[in-house]
């Protein structure tokens, strides 16, 4: 899931003077604008179709643009622009977590002829106004966007992977020890309780920065469709110290999004109980396959192989310092 954070970015007539300085580079033909709520579902077609033909699979749904574009520090005006060719949406890119993280795609149709080097340059100089010293983007492995980035001096992060159980294939239930039980996440003190427990852990990562709950929210217990069963939390002694966000996604696959364990719980199997729990969950709720995603900061790639889990998609997190000279190529 995407991340986003508030930043002090001024008004929407920046990003408009923004957008307007940027026209004339716009390939032929082409005009480009702010994204409105009106666009959501051109923009999920451009960018699952984009991911489609990049990696093979669609790893996001309509329900992750809307959660995002519902975060309180998303401004659709400041924060995201897309390319239109004959009134046609063909690109989209967004600019998060305070001009440090961006995301763009091009429709492969309409790739080649500049509209995707124009993109990364609108990312780029928000990134910069935004006051981030640097900006990142993650991307299919061996993708066009990947080429196109490091052709413009973006320098590798880290690497993300899906995984997969394969056909038939179950993560092992694991007893939970003495003194621990686990259930559904119930109002908002549970959710409050998970939440802390997993930005707790997710901070421990190099370069992540905590995430208030006003954020996170919307992405999980205020995701469209969330139903109780998809947080489900470990506690001993009437506190949470585990937690798991599953969902049902539309291709039907079971898609574990976040599990943590609090540092002092962890090596008692508490990860594996709960993996276990989601998967099963999902399948209970017309889940197909099993899935989760993983990046090289966790360390956590072994773990999920051991449990039986496969890489389907790999993804690499390039990043860029500002004010660095770079060479520009279509895509």
């Amino acid at each position: 899931m995407r991340v986003r954070r508030r930043a002090a970015v001024g008004h929407a007539g920046g990003v408009s003077a923004l957008v307007h300085a940027l026209a004339g580079r716009l390939p032929a033909g082409c005009a480009a604008r702010p994204l409105t709520h009106e666009d959501l579902d051109p923009a999920f077609e451009v960018y699952s179709l984009a991911q489609l033909e990049d990696s093979g699979l669609v790893a996001m749904e309509r329900a992750d643009i809307e959660a995002d574009w519902s975060r309180p520090s998303m401004d659709l005006a400041t924060d995201t622009v897309g390319v239109l060719r004959d009134g046609r949406l063909v690109g989209a890119a967004e600019v998060s977590r305070g001009g440090w993280r961006a995301e763009a795609a091009v429709h492969p149709g309409h790739r080649g002829a500049g509209v995707g080097t124009w993109l990364a340059g609108w990312a780029e100089e928000r990134s910069h106004a935004a006051g981030a010293p640097s900006v990142g983007q993650t991307v299919p492995a061996g993708s066009s966007a990947q080429r196109l980035l490091e052709a413009r001096g973006y320098r590798p992060g880290h690497t993300s992977w899906v995984l997969e159980l394969p056909p038939g294939v179950e993560v092992a239930d694991r007893p939970l020890p003495p003194g621990y039980r686990m259930r559904t996440a119930r109002g908002e003190a549970d959710h409050r309780a998970a939440h802390d427990v997993i930005e707790t852990a997710f901070g421990e990562w190099a370069d992540r920065e905590r995430e208030p709950f006003e954020e996170w929210a919307p992405g999980v217990v205020l995701r469209p469709g969330f139903a109780p069963w998809n947080l489900r939390v470990v506690e001993t002694g009437g506190v949470v110290v585990g937690a798991c966000f599953t969902v049902v996604d539309e291709r039907g696959a079971g898609f574990v999004d976040q599990v943590a364990v609090a540092r002092a719980h962890r090596g008692r199997g508490l990860a594996q109980a709960l993996l276990a729990d989601g998967f099963r969950n999902a399948r209970e709720h017309g889940a197909v396959r099993s899935e989760l995603s993983t990046d090289s900061r966790t360390g956590a790639l072994d773990l999920y192989r051991k449990v039986g889990m496969r890489v389907s998609a790999t993804w690499v997190h390039l990043v860029r310092g500002h004010g660095h000279d770079h060479a520009a190529a279509p895509a």
